[in-house]
């Protein structure tokens, strides 16, 4: 005969199988088009920047300001999430930014190509921090630095299998009169709406709605995640000034910001830095995906880590130190093809596997009730300075001639990173601010 903490731990595991089923494949889907919309430009430059006339310098900017709109909309989005649901708010913006990216088709030069972008970002503004407001509605604490890991491995896939297959519809230029960088723009955008008009079938808003759970599988992960709730966090319920003010809250916003420059700024640029060790199109898109296939199996053994261990601190804190080694290292590399995309892959490894102990441990410092705009804000800032390096990137370029001088900002902004995360945290856990931070 079973014991009640057994059928407890079989319930449990049949009902988080359940729910990662239903919904992680599918979230992970659509988040795989939000990056491939989002950084196909990178690819579309190759050939768009000489039909434009856009300078490395008109370029970066316009490329940035995908983040200005992103930041302005991201906190008003998420709390509009909480308010009509995810199911509805996250079809919304999958249909919405996916109109508006294959619309940058028929951009025709600097202008019309900075207001696009800057129409991309606050359409696409909520998703991420939508989905990982979502998360915590479904997964308790204790499964989500793993969760969110797989979640975002994500991002690296859609470079790892986006390269080659961007690099390839650039070569449908003349088909149907339209240019290889149109195709790519318009193509890449139709699955974004179709998964769009899914989530209003696949996604639930709360566990209490699932009918695809039974009546007991319904209430245990309930109790979960309301006991989880009821934990003391660093961050309670606060109005936007306060959590803006909030140093926890500045503190967290400053350390992703790090890992954020870091694969916004290589998802449009290092097409660009590997095609300048002579390479074709083709050529670029295999070796672009490369870092970021490692990246992709490296993040989830890192997330599964941070949470077999229970350790967010120095899961976090490494990652963020890999990135500015990576990215110094690169100074001493000049010409060398195979040891610069080595360098390439150690930053893209640290930006990646950071998410899912980052998230994770941000997620424990504040309380739900400050989750929605705390979570949203954090990314905002983050992707608002990711873009303001992707332009810099440029500014530094155009000046210098040499990526491995644009990218130092980056390495002083993740080594600050990793410092500021361990005093941080280490600071929370002598003052008992947050036990979930605890090594």
């Amino acid at each position: 005969m079973q014991t009640a903490p057994t059928l407890e731990a079989d319930l449990e595991k049949a009902t988080m199988r359940r729910v990662t089923l239903r919904l992680l494949p599918f979230l992970m889907v659509c988040y795989f088009f939000a990056l491939v919309d989002r950084v196909n430009v990178g690819f579309a430059a190759l050939q768009m920047n000489k039909d434009l006339g856009l300078s490395a310098a008109a370029f970066g900017l316009g490329s940035s300001l995908f983040f200005v709109g992103y930041f302005l909309c991201e906190v008003p989005s998420n709390l509009a999430l909480e308010k009509f649901g995810a199911r509805r708010w996250i079809a919304r913006i999958m249909i919405t930014w996916g109109i508006v990216s294959a619309c940058m088709a028929f951009v025709i030069g600097p202008y019309s190509f900075y207001g696009m972008r800057l129409l991309l970002g606050a359409a696409e503004a909520g998703f991420f921090p939508g989905v990982v407001l979502f998360l915590t509605y479904w997964f308790p604490a204790a499964y989500r630095a793993r969760i969110i890991a797989v979640f975002m491995v994500s991002i690296p896939i859609a470079s790892f299998i986006g390269s080659p297959i961007s690099a390839l519809l650039l070569e449908l230029n003349g088909v149907l009169g339209l240019k290889g960088w149109q195709w790519l723009f318009i193509l890449e955008a139709v699955p974004t709406i179709l998964l769009g008009l899914a989530c209003l079938r696949v996604l639930t808003d709360r566990p209490a709605n699932a009918t695809w759970l039974s009546t007991e599988q319904r209430a245990w992960l309930a109790a979960r995640i309301d006991a989880d709730g009821g934990k003391k966090a660093a961050i309670e319920h606060v109005s936007l000034w306060k959590l803006f003010s909030n140093k926890h809250f500045l503190v967290m916003a400053m350390v992703c910001a790090g890992a954020s420059a870091t694969g916004s700024a290589l998802s449009i640029w290092q097409p660009q830095i590997l095609k300048g060790f002579g390479l074709t199109n083709l050529q670029t898109g295999l070796i672009n995906s490369i870092p970021y296939g490692i990246a992709s199996v490296l993040m989830i053994l890192w997330g599964r880590h941070s949470d077999r261990t229970g350790e967010r601190r120095w899961h976090t804190a490494l990652a963020l130190l890999l990135i500015s080694g990576g990215l110094a290292a690169l100074a001493f590399t000049p010409g060398m093809l195979a040891p610069s995309v080595m360098l390439l892959s150690c930053a893209l490894i640290g930006a990646y596997s950071f998410k899912g102990p980052f998230w994770a441990l941000s997620s424990t410092w504040m309380s739900p009730r400050a989750a929605a705009a705390g979570l949203a804000g954090i990314n905002a800032i983050a992707n608002l300075v990711g873009g303001g390096a992707i332009s810099l990137v440029g500014i530094i370029k155009e000046s210098t001639g040499s990526f491995s001088i644009a990218v130092l900002p980056m390495v002083a902004l993740t080594l600050l990173g990793g410092i500021s995360v361990l005093l941080m945290t280490r600071q929370a856990r002598t003052g008992g601010a947050s036990a979930a931070t605890a090594s």
